[in-house]
């Protein structure tokens, strides 16, 4: 009988090993990074990684450690943008902030009262708030304030005047698309109408602006700025029945606050004058 022989050299001791693969070059492992953050939509992690990755090698910092501060950045960056996006759909006329507030100035705000409104619990429970007060008493300041923390915080907010809610209101119900404008606002969870009270509104514009708050309620929290109190809510609203319903649709469970009758605004544009440098004449 045959024996067969194994070929010299062959056998577990001696075979051959596989070249050992080696890593990618600098340059094709930042070309590889560069593009699969752009397939997977890591913009922060792309414009980052270079720089991270150097300090991590300068520090001795692990893998894990180096991949976990990429990624809680693209998250931080993230909701950042979230954040912007949320404050530009709310379409703020201008921005203002609760750090910009001058609390010393306005004593009949209670700073912990607006803190905690800042938490956005009302919003969680659908609460209203009222901000009542004259002009230049800073309510539209706390109004625009708030509701920027509330979109900072996740929620979807929207931003009006009770003229251009009124007028739109009108339009689409001309347009024969008032369910679907009224729908639209029932999408947010916090609509701030500014400005309630400066003009009388026709029968008409208060009922669809009540159709807006009845959408609303205990779905959403509603925020609103006037000048008139509560009392003189008679002059936007001339229906007295249809006035009472939509002031028990806006302070029910919810928060109320009174800013004041003194204009601070104008106060500090007086004292910026006081401390102008007197000019020759």
């Amino acid at each position: 009988m045959m024996s067969t022989q194994a070929p010299p050299g062959a056998g577990p001791q001696n075979e051959k090993k596989a070249p050992r693969r080696r890593g990618m070059t600098d340059q094709a492992a930042d070309a590889a990074i560069d593009q699969a953050c752009r397939m997977l939509r890591l913009p922060t992690i792309r414009t980052h990684f270079e720089a991270n990755a150097d300090a991590a090698a300068r520090e001795q910092i692990t893998y894990r450690g180096f991949l976990a501060e990429l990624l809680l950045a693209e998250c931080d960056d993230r909701a950042r943008r979230r954040s912007e996006r949320r404050i530009k759909a709310a379409a703020f006329p201008r921005l203002k902030s609760l750090r910009e507030f001058d609390f010393d100035a306005n004593p009949n705000v209670d700073p912990a009262v607006v803190n905690t409104l800042a938490t956005c619990d009302w919003i969680k429970r659908g609460e209203p708030l009222c901000l009542i007060g004259d002009s230049g008493t800073g309510k539209s300041h706390l109004l625009i304030a708030l509701g920027t923390e509330a979109a900072m915080n996740g929620f979807r907010v929207k931003y009006t005047l009770a003229t251009r809610l009124a007028n739109e209101l009108a339009e689409a119900a001309d347009e024969m698309t008032l369910t679907k404008t009224i729908a639209r606002y029932g999408w947010v969870d916090l609509l701030c109408i500014d400005e309630l009270g400066y003009m009388e509104l026709d029968r008409r514009g208060a009922e669809l602006l009540f159709q807006v708050l009845t959408e609303l309620e205990e779905k959403a929290s509603v925020a609103i700025a006037s000048s008139e109190s509560f009392a003189g809510w008679t002059k936007t609203f001339t229906d007295p029945r249809l006035c009472a319903a939509i002031v028990d649709r806006l302070t029910f469970n919810g928060a109320i606050i009174e800013t004041g009758t003194d204009s601070y605004r104008l106060a500090h544009s007086r004292d910026q004058r006081g401390k102008e440098p007197a000019t020759d004449t």
